[in-house]
């Protein structure tokens, strides 16, 4: 099953992508809003009823959404593949490396990804997202799998030169419009092999940038869910963006940042391939100079010494 959020008409809902033409309205007659919730009432073997009584759309009539627009939360491991990690010159660590993402920074697919006025290093990261299924605190390892809906296509574009402004990721990763997440969750059940042999490629306009296999993770999606699950609860809808692997545009000399006009595609070998343009955010006024980026040789011994996640 691949479940959607989508606007239809300025009214936003949920349901189910068949092939690549058909979507069944199941926000229309279920009696749960969006597809968060109903993951949070009910078990999704009840969408199948409410599939028979929905109506079909087409593809073309609808706008996609991130399939969770508005997740409780949004984890995301750095360092997790051992190319990255060697092109970023950063240690091995002995846990993955958290921080967070907003929920109003999701986009779906087709969507911009907004270019910051105030600065050009924005850079992509494709990744495998999960989406958590059933919560809890505390899941062992070998359970973990067990706790997850389903998994889909994650673009963590990160502005770099804010990333680096301290220890602190969280205003590199939260720009708005920077994070692409779609087009669909694919439920667990119809991936149909181990998730270790799929392949991951992000593309910069029609060029591959990145190449890997999901099994070149260090920390496994099991691992990451059960690590998490010892430090907060997991619940139903949240996301969890397991990392990127090497050739991100900032290990490029000179950099490969991405601009105004490119196109970025990541695609996930049985999963899902999510495509977003690059546009400009727009000046908030026009006798506003934006902030030149940080000089290096400006900044603390410290900040010149940090490496990207």
């Amino acid at each position: 099953m691949k479940l959607v959020s989508f606007d239809h008409r300025n009214r936003y809902t949920w349901g189910v992508l068949e092939g690549t033409s058909s979507v069944f309205d199941l926000g229309a007659v279920s009696p749960y809003p969006d597809l968060r919730a109903s993951l949070t009432a009910c078990n999704i073997e009840e969408f199948a009823a409410w599939r028979s009584a929905a109506t079909c759309l087409n593809t073309g009539d609808v706008q996609l959404l991130p399939p969770i627009p508005q997740p409780g939360k949004i984890l995301c491991v750095g360092l997790n593949y051992a190319d990255h990690m060697a092109e970023m010159a950063r240690p091995a660590t002995s846990r993955p490396p958290i921080f967070t993402r907003f929920a109003d920074t999701l986009i779906g697919d087709g969507e911009g990804i907004l270019a910051p006025w105030c600065n050009a290093t924005l850079d992509y990261e494709g990744e495998l997202a999960v989406v958590i299924g059933t919560g809890g605190r505390h899941i062992a390892v070998e359970d973990a799998l067990d706790h997850v809906l389903g998994y889909s296509v994650f673009n963590d574009a990160s502005v770099r030169d804010y990333q680096r402004h301290s220890s602190q990721f969280t205003p590199g990763k939260n720009f708005p419009k920077t994070g692409a997440f779609g087009p669909h969750i694919i439920t667990a059940d119809e991936i149909g092999v181990r998730l270790e042999n799929l392949a991951i490629r992000t593309r910069l306009n029609g060029a591959v940038v990145q190449q890997s296999t999901l099994g070149n993770m260090i920390f496994s999606v099991a691992e990451i869910i059960s690590y998490c699950s010892e430090w907060t609860t997991l619940s139903p809808g949240d996301v969890i963006a397991t990392g990127t692997p090497g050739g991100v545009g900032s290990a490029h000399q000179p950099p490969l940042w991405i601009h105004p006009g490119d196109v970025v595609q990541v695609e996930i070998e049985s999963i899902g391939h999510l495509t977003n343009p690059v546009v400009e955010e727009p000046h908030p006024a026009a006798d506003i100079k934006p902030p030149r980026p940080a000089d290096s040789a400006e900044q603390p011994q410290q900040m010149k010494e940090r490496r990207d996640l």
